[in-house]
């Protein structure tokens, strides 16, 4: 059983071993291993993960058996956007996938936003289980972003949003 928590330093190396099977196992069909490994290299080291951990106004959890990361998440307040909170990282194993990790760690990445009204993420509109995923957790599709995907790769991301107001 996992349970989520608020990661802490000592948990990086572990998402970040997390992160690299995750991505491999979603994006190399659609990037290539050697994009996945350049992106990986530079997105997740410990260093990048250690700033997003220190960064105010987010949260980073994990979900933790007492013996290995299953899961993690990585979500923080708009600059931009009014009481929106940016969902941008939630992964889990592909082995302990469709077990409701992703579930309980988005529903505690959910309660740490209390005044935000909506929450957003991007996904890659080639990922048909992200897509599902967010859709069954009540995120509805509201645009496009054209100047995201794996960083140059010209492919836009899709836009989710899900509203708050009834929590």
């Amino acid at each position: 059983m996992y349970f989520v928590r608020t990661a802490g330093e000592r948990d990086l190396d572990k998402v970040r071993a997390l992160l690299g099977e995750t991505w491999h196992a979603t994006y190399d069909g659609l990037y290539g291993a050697g994009k996945v490994d350049e992106l990986h290299a530079s997105w997740h080291s410990v260093a990048s993960l250690k700033t997003r951990l220190e960064k105010k106004g987010s949260e980073f959890v994990v979900a933790d058996s007492g013996k290995d990361i299953g899961g993690m998440g990585y979500a923080s307040m708009s600059i931009d956007m009014a009481k929106t909170v940016l969902l941008h990282m939630l992964y889990v194993r592909p082995l302990l996938q469709r077990q409701g990790i992703g579930r309980d760690i988005f529903a505690e990445l959910e309660t740490c936003f209390p005044d935000a009204e909506t929450i957003r993420v991007e996904v890659e509109p080639e990922n048909a289980l992200a897509i599902s995923f967010y859709q069954g957790l009540g995120f509805d599709e509201v645009g496009r972003n054209e100047n995201a995907g794996p960083k140059q790769s010209g492919i836009p991301t899709l836009v989710f949003e899900k509203s708050l107001a009834q929590r």
